[in-house]
């Protein structure tokens, strides 16, 4: 009798860095949202001063991301992780014994350090070493992960209710270690130290991974260095489209606040705003499906519109146009289209930059461009909480968000296929050749 197959390795990353990013989403990216409201009636902050404290979390972990990225490109994810997760989880237990602004700042700083090392890059980077081929795949099945985190806010609002915002913000610090170290055991930097090939097979038979994608996959493995990139305009082109939906993403932080402000129950603003991760999930899953098959330049361009249209969608809700209330008919335009749009966009660009660049300066790049995106990231809800401070509601931040985020898609559309943007690293590395070598004299 033939014993079971063993899945490929890479997908015992997957796995375990999926759990982690579920957490993490759970109780920070899509959860944080929860805590919000209690901690402002706790001690009567401003909308803008809680604000300005996550955009300074978004914009210290642009500042730290191109630095974990490269010590993951030398030394590999276990030891960068395990630092991380000990932060993260002693963060959420100061917050929860905080009790005034400046520990909520200091709190807000060390979840910054420890997410940073702990969770998104190492995942991200990690996998996208182990796969080529399968990159999309790999990488929208990790983000899936944090989709389903966010489908549990109604539980974490009820516990919250039930139990107080100090106790489940603890309870929060714990889990995190619980989930987070034995995560750090699976991790491993790149399956050629262990004797196989990305995507699976044997390393001694050179067909295994020569299949009929084959040619695609020599083609994605360009080995561009983060010096080359930043030269390209590919790069920064990218790294504004996607900035641009980070400016809108991060805003996240007001969805529940907002829908309670336009009139909605505690109980269905709470399952709107969980039910994002529906959609959420719904497009992180179709590129998992998708990825490897269509243009990703096309379906990114597909996704900053249905983001546009999402985020137009929450400005709406109850709103008086030309003398019309519109009621909640646009709730399912924010549902629907920012949860898709938002979460296929995030495994598109993390596998285009695998397609384009390769993975020798993967982390680097990544992290380069994490930093660009974090600096619009900040920007999004100290914007909309000043906004909200100033004018007595959230829509009109909302709706300048969506009049931004507009701006993508033509940008989104004029991405250049990878050959090209290969030709003009290829040419810039034979221009520095030239520079190097002018002065020598031919032996």
């Amino acid at each position: 009798m033939k014993s079971l197959k063993q899945p490929f390795y890479g997908w015992w990353i997957v796995g375990a860095g999926g759990m982690v990013q579920w957490y993490t989403s759970a109780i920070f990216w899509r959860g944080f949202q929860a805590f919000v409201p209690p901690i402002l009636e706790t001690f009567g902050w401003s909308r803008g001063v809680t604000g300005a404290a996550i955009s300074l979390q978004r914009g210290e972990s642009g500042m730290i991301s191109p630095f974990v990225g490269a010590l993951l490109d030398r030394y590999g994810p276990r030891k960068a992780m395990a630092f991380g997760v000990l932060l993260t989880g002693a963060g959420f237990i100061f917050m929860s014994q905080m009790q005034s602004l400046w520990q909520f700042y200091v709190a807000i700083g060390l979840l910054t350090l420890g997410m940073s090392f702990g969770t998104f890059i190492v995942f991200v980077v990690t996998v996208a070493n182990w796969f080529v081929r399968k990159r999309a795949r790999a990488l929208a099945t990790l983000m899936s992960f944090s989709a389903v985190g966010g489908i549990t806010l109604p539980i974490l609002v009820g516990s919250i209710a039930t139990f107080g915002w100090r106790e489940v913000m603890l309870a929060c610090g714990i889990g995190f270690w619980i989930i987070g170290f034995p995560a750090t055991l699976v991790m491993r930097r790149r399956p050629e130290d262990y004797g196989m090939v990305p995507d699976g097979g044997a390393t001694d038979d050179g067909k295994s991974n020569r299949s009929k994608n084959g040619r695609l996959a020599a083609a994605r493995e360009h080995a561009i260095t983060m010096r080359q990139a930043i030269k390209l305009r590919f790069f920064w082109q990218l790294a504004i489209v996607t900035s641009l939906g980070q400016l809108v993403s991060s805003t996240n932080l007001f969805h529940f606040a907002a829908l309670l402000e336009y009139g909605m129950t505690a109980a269905l603003a709470a399952s709107a705003a969980g039910a994002v991760a529906i959609g959420d999930l719904g497009g992180r899953a179709g590129i998992a499906v998708l990825g490897d098959k269509y243009d990703k330049r096309k379906m990114l361009t597909i996704a900053m519109i249905m983001q546009t249209i999402g985020v137009a969608g929450l400005a709406g809700i109850n709103a008086e146009v030309l003398g019309v209330n519109l009621g909640l008919w646009p709730l399912p335009l924010f549902v629907v289209f920012f949860g898709l749009g938002f979460g296929s966009s995030i495994p598109l660009r993390l596998s285009i930059l695998g397609d384009y660049f390769g993975r020798a300066s993967y982390g680097s790049i990544v992290g380069l461009t994490s930093s660009v995106n974090a600096l619009f990231g900040a920007a999004g809800p100290a914007l909309v909480g000043l906004i909200r401070d100033v004018e007595g509601t959230y829509r009109l931040g909302f709706t300048a968000l969506a009049v931004m985020l507009a701006v993508s898609i033509p940008l989104a559309m004029g991405l250049e296929p990878a050959g090209r943007v290969a030709a003009q690293a290829r040419q810039l590395a034979r221009r520095n050749y030239r520079e190097r070598n002018r002065f020598e004299s031919p032996s």
